[in-house]
This record gives structure tokens, sequence and C-alpha cells, in this order.
């Protein structure tokens, strides 16, 4: 298999409707993670797709149709980095004494 199409899926959500919203977002084909995040947008969905023509079968197709959406912002990834690296970004902030 070749290399996975990987895009990223910003979310402003009705203020109500956040976390329903994300769980159907995670119940969407394609959808590899879902955060609840801060700023300007309340979601982030994490997708992996085998192709680029399905980006729009998911996006199209089905982020459109999940209720409680109000806006959607798609970058498409064209570099990826290591997982190690990538799982460290995520730790950004944490105070991870107080982790455990």
């Amino acid at each position: 298999m070749g290399s996975m199409v990987t895009a990223i899926v910003m979310v402003q959500a009705e203020r109500q409707r956040i976390q329903e919203t994300a769980e159907a977002l995670a119940g969407v084909p394609g959808v590899r993670e879902v955060y609840s995040v801060t700023g300007e947008w309340d979601i982030v969905a994490v997708l992996k797709l085998d192709r680029y023509d399905d980006l729009d079968d998911v996006v199209t197709g089905h982020l459109r149709k999940v209720d409680g959406i109000v806006r959607t912002q798609t970058m498409l990834a064209f570099r990826t980095y290591s997982e190690a690296l990538l799982d460290q970004g995520f730790g950004v902030g944490l105070d991870e004494s107080r982790l455990s």
C-alpha cells in the first residue's frame, strides 16, 4: 500500500453541541482522531485516507452532514515527520510531573 493522505479539518461547532458534534465526527469513515481544542476553532479532526479522491467523499459527503457544524477549514498535509516528534508536540505546555 502506498502513502496515505492526511488532512486536518478545523471545525467551528454550535456552542451547545460541541461534544456531540465531536463524537459524531469520530464515527465518520476516514476520521482517525478528533480533538476538542481552544481558540477560534472548537474541534480538530485528523483524517487518514487511502486516496486523495477520498477527501471529497469524506469532507463533502460526510462531514458537511454532521449536525452542529457551523464552519470548517481543511488543510492537506504534504509531509509527515517522525511519530515520536508528533507525540511530543501534543505534550507542549504540560507539566509532566503533574500528570503522575
